[in-house]
């Protein structure tokens, strides 16, 4: 059975794109739980027109990391999806996560995506990009705009850290969490989705920007795993070390990257 939670403020656009894209691909038996955090601009009542899904609302926008947890206590599951709302999703999406965990041994499994304007045929892209891309994964690295986690790796290390505030830094902490725990993680080919970019983190901070969420977040993160200056730069140098040779390979062996983005009028690669 797989469970699949999501969190919204506002946008109801976005929200609506993407509850949409979810019905036509919705898994047998899947439990959605959509948590609504204090929206004001339609979100809560379109969101019980629904009968399919559940839902959650806060009388107060409490952010990522405690909705996502107010989620995932809701929706059970063997397979717990997190979605972010400002995603569409492709046929196959959910069933390419799995079959990549299986293929790869993976507990942890985030899709192919692309950012950006959404400017294109998404079904026959990610039919074109899935049958280039399906055999390729990046290990040791997953994504919060979408992502699969068995119930076992909540189970082991326990929810989002609701000590970051709003948005920022806690699936970050999550996924840390996981890989010191021993959970393999990893980002595949075979399932691909559009992440128009940033919309849920940028919502569910609007209602608190006096405050310097992001600011506290790091040096909250920065604490809690004990990284100074020299640890963190040397940690990001690498990853885009990591990355970029990822990137690389898979242009030139599939003419796709498992990040792409379109950018100032094309279509880039990362």
């Amino acid at each position: 059975m797989i469970g699949i939670t999501l969190a919204v403020h506002n946008k109801l656009e976005y929200t609506r794109i993407c509850l949409e894209s979810l019905y036509r691909t919705l898994p047998p038996q899947a439990t959605v739980v959509v948590v609504d955090n204090a929206s004001g601009d339609g979100t809560a009542e379109y969101l019980q027109s629904l009968p399919w899904i559940g839902v959650v609302s806060n009388g107060e926008n409490r952010g990522c990391a405690p909705a996502w947890n107010q989620g995932v206590r809701a929706a059970g599951g063997d397979w717990i999806i997190v979605l972010n709302n400002d995603i569409v999703l492709a046929e196959g999406w959910w069933q390419g996560l799995l079959s990549a965990a299986n293929r790869w041994g993976l507990d942890v499994v985030s899709p192919a995506i692309r950012e950006g304007e959404f400017n294109y045929d998404l079904g026959g892209y990610a039919r074109e990009f899935i049958a280039a891309m399906s055999g390729v994964v990046r290990r040791g690295s997953a994504h919060a705009v979408c992502f699969a986690a068995r119930r076992a790796v909540f189970d082991t290390i326990g929810l989002f850290d609701e000590n970051f505030r709003i948005g920022q830094y806690e699936d970050t902490d999550f996924f840390l969490r996981a890989t010191r725990a021993g959970f393999r993680l990893g980002t595949a080919g075979s399932s691909f989705i559009h992440h128009f970019g940033s919309v849920t983190q940028n919502t569910l901070g609007k209602a608190r920007e006096p405050k310097p969420y992001a600011l506290e977040n790091k040096a909250y993160f920065i604490r809690k795993w004990k990284l100074p200056w020299w640890k963190r730069a040397a940690g990001r140098n690498w990853n885009k070390l990591v990355n970029w040779l990822h990137s690389r390979r898979e242009r030139l062996l599939h003419r796709h990257t498992l990040v792409e983005k379109w950018l100032a009028g094309r279509l880039r690669y990362f």
